[in-house]
């Protein structure tokens, strides 16, 4: 019994440690003329301009949701309206098939899913098996661990300065995604900036400011 009181310790202590969301993502979560900000059970919705595309976004391991709000208000102010998924412990392992609620609650034509670091792996596993329930799959420093459908409209994005993504496993994750999958790197950019949670332990120094980042990536995935 005893080691079984000290696992669920040791987790929670685990969870409990995590990155906090800085001040310019608070900022993010006001709604403004462009894009409305809604809580909603399952997380954040960020409706922009857009009627039919909708990215349901997982957030990446220990990384508190709303930390990817900046991030997320400007790509549905370019025309992608997001669902931000808020994680049960923050880690997308234990709500991997979350979409499921959100693609019956929300009526769109076109459905995306992706995430960041291991929030992407999630969503690339759970795009495996509901491929034909979507239209693409976006990995933020993230890498697909099993075949994604063929049709499926996948953007692959890291940046140059990254110390955390393991990139061995990123080039071996290549052979899951569809011959038409883009894969860019931000030239600058590391991999706590595609949030804005301050630095990440292990991570490189980025040469580029967050914002920028985060501009280059809005753009990436829009004009795929």
């Amino acid at each position: 019994m005893i080691p079984v009181i000290l696992l669920i310790i040791s987790f929670f202590l685990y969870t409990g440690n995590y990155y906090h969301a800085d001040e310019t993502a608070a900022a993010a979560l006001e709604a403004d003329e462009t894009v409305a900000v809604t809580e909603t059970e399952c997380g954040w919705l960020f409706d922009g301009p857009s009627d039919s595309d909708c990215l349901i976004f997982y957030p990446g391991a220990k990384v508190e949701e709303t930390a990817y709000a900046p991030l997320l208000h400007s790509l549905a102010a370019e025309g992608m309206d997001v669902c931000l998924v808020k994680m049960p412990f923050r880690l997308a392992i234990f709500g991997m098939n979350k979409a499921d609620d959100l693609m019956a609650e929300y009526d769109y034509t076109h459905w995306y899913i992706g995430g960041h670091s291991l929030g992407g792996a999630i969503a690339a596993d759970y795009a495996a098996s509901h491929g034909q329930q979507l239209t693409g799959v976006v990995l933020l420093a993230a890498y697909a661990t099993k075949p994604l459908d063929g049709h499926l409209l996948v953007t692959s994005i890291y940046g140059s300065e990254d110390g955390v993504l393991n990139m061995k496993r990123l080039e071996e994750g290549d052979q899951y995604l569809p011959d038409s999958a883009g894969r860019y790197q931000i030239e600058g950019g590391n991999h706590a900036q595609f949030g804005n949670y301050g630095p990440q332990q292990g991570d490189g120094e980025a040469a580029i400011t967050p914002e920028e980042q985060q501009a280059q990536t809005v753009k990436l995935i829009i004009d795929r």
